[in-house]
């Protein structure tokens, strides 16, 4: 009996040590930002879309596989909201080359169209996503209508976490005409470079 409660207390203190080491994987995993290369100070002239004359324009790049890119995208929809129409909005979907005819057109790019005011691309070969230096999904760049870069990074808290971010406070304060120090923050998603991590 006094065998049988030990092999007991050994097997529930190996079972509570796997569950804690899980949890404290994947919280890290959720709370790790991912990749940025070097976003452009100034509007790109390889830019594949005209900056908007009379407001400000956001870019959001995003791989239509990635299931933590639906908080990002819950995200721009809410901000959009709260931002007086004073954003011109383009999403662009990767779509990797050799890629099926219709690899990109996923929930996610159905969700993001139906986004009033949004304008949706393929990225084809994330050709564009080079261009403004974004590595990870759920990535935005803000510019004003001079071209200066305003604000990159991500509108999360963490991957597939939505709700109040300071990425997207800062956003919809410059939208309406406020001043932020709040200018890059990370983002959190699948890499656009490499496989998408599901």
């Amino acid at each position: 009996m006094e065998s049988l409660r030990g092999k007991t207390w050994v097997v529930c203190a190996a079972w509570l040590l796997i569950i804690g080491i899980g949890g404290a994987v994947m919280s890290s995993y959720q709370d790790t930002p991912g990749n940025v290369a070097g976003t452009p100070k100034r509007w790109p002239s390889e830019a594949l879309i005209s900056l908007a004359q009379n407001r400000m324009t956001l870019v959001m790049f995003a791989h239509p596989k990635c299931p933590c890119t639906r908080a990002s995208v819950e995200e721009l929809n809410r901000l959009l909201a709260r931002s007086s129409g004073q954003i011109e909005t383009h999403v662009f979907f990767l779509k990797p080359k050799e890629s099926p005819e219709d690899w990109t057109q996923t929930d996610l790019w159905r969700t993001t169209a139906a986004i009033p005011g949004v304008n949706v691309h393929e990225d084809f070969g994330g050709a564009q996503g080079r261009c403004f230096g974004a590595e990870t999904s759920g990535y935005v760049a803000l510019y004003d209508t001079s071209g200066k870069l305003l604000f990159k990074g991500g509108i999360t808290a963490g991957r597939g976490h939505g709700g109040d971010n300071p990425g997207a406070s800062a956003i919809i304060s410059l939208s309406n005409g406020l001043t932020t120090a709040l200018k890059q923050t990370p983002v959190y998603g699948c890499s656009l470079i490499g496989s998408c991590e599901m």
